[in-house]
């Protein structure tokens, strides 16, 4: 009889061991989803969150990734806030003007430390300075983009405002608007003028924003309750994103060609190579040479909140350091 309970014991502790092994096993095996939402369609400049199929970053730290495309910073976090995404690929104005109407809002990660908004306008049209665009009319891509957001910066620069020109929203590719006419100079990126020039813009006078402000271009956003709840996900998802761009500096002819069949945009190798490069370059600073790829020059994004404040852009007085957190990005 005690040789039965014994035998039945052992059997009952062998095949609960194999059944919690079973379910580690399982559990292993699953991947948890994670959505961004981006303040774009699915172009060169972003291709290292593009090729997930081809290269697996995110899938190597147990993470399925969706991207969800926008039209603008301001898009981006619309979709997050209603649920549709965990992250919000955005811009520094974009996350103050959010912050300024009370959304409880995290920024994780500095995207592209470097300002690549520009505003171009033909040479005939003598436009050479932020005071030169009184009057003008001048494209964006969309009222909730950055391009937007650093054409009022500019502005200001002068004295002016919103109502001393007009604005038009041309979308992504509004250069045809520019070469046709229709407005007379639009705001876009080092990436946008590239691909114009490739595509017959021709001589332009070329107003920087960085010489103005230096912002950051691009930053990861997530709401505070998903900083403080998923935390893990997070440290998982910004490591991948951290390979993702390292990989894509290291590697850029192979982000070129993948480019291709991955990006909308992205027919032409030869141009991805160099939308890529320049946004290589705009993904490092004297921040990320000194703690890796993600860090917050904090002084500067202060600075950028002070100036956006002082424009008038937003009324709420920001502390960054309450706002930003870097204690999810992984070591160098």
């Amino acid at each position: 009889m005690k040789r039965s309970v014994t035998r039945f014991m052992l059997a009952f502790v062998v095949t609960t061991l194999v059944s919690l092994g079973a379910t580690s096993v399982s559990h292993a095996d699953e991947v948890d989803k994670i959505t961004v939402a981006g303040w774009s369609q699915p172009i060169t400049e972003i291709t290292n969150l593009l090729v997930e199929q081809d290269k697996g970053f995110f899938k190597a730290r147990g993470l399925d990734l969706t991207y969800v495309p926008g039209a603008g910073g301001g898009d981006a976090i619309r979709n997050m806030l209603t649920g549709q995404a965990t992250v919000a690929f955005t811009d520094p104005g974009s996350f103050f003007a959010a912050l300024d109407k009370g959304e409880k809002l995290r920024a994780i990660y500095d995207i592209y430390p470097q300002n690549v908004f520009n505003v171009v306008s033909l040479k005939s049209r003598n436009i050479t300075k932020p005071a030169d665009l009184k009057g003008k009319k001048i494209g964006v891509y969309s009222l909730s983009s950055g391009t937007r957001q650093n054409l009022l910066v500019l502005l200001h620069q002068a004295g002016l405002t919103e109502t001393d020109v007009t604005i038009v929203v041309t979308g992504l590719l509004n250069f045809a608007p520019l070469i046709q006419g229709q407005v007379d100079a639009t705001a876009a990126t080092d990436t946008g003028l590239l691909v114009g020039k490739q595509k017959g813009l021709g001589d332009v006078n070329v107003i920087e924003v960085r010489n103005y402000l230096n912002i950051p271009s691009d930053i990861f956003v997530v709401t505070e309750d998903t900083y403080q709840n998923k935390k893990d996900l997070l440290k998982r998802f910004l490591a991948a994103y951290r390979d993702s761009a390292a990989w894509m500096i290291k590697n850029p002819d192979e982000a070129a060609a993948l480019a291709v069949k991955r990006a909308i945009d992205g027919k032409n190798q030869a141009i991805n190579r160099e939308v890529i490069q320049l946004r290589n370059l705009s993904s490092v600073s004297a921040a990320t040479n000194l703690r890796g790829l993600g860090s917050f020059d904090m002084a500067v994004l202060q600075k950028a909140a002070n100036t956006y404040q002082k424009l008038g852009l937003i009324q709420r007085d920001i502390k960054v350091s309450d706002v930003v957190r870097q204690d999810l990005l992984p070591q160098k």
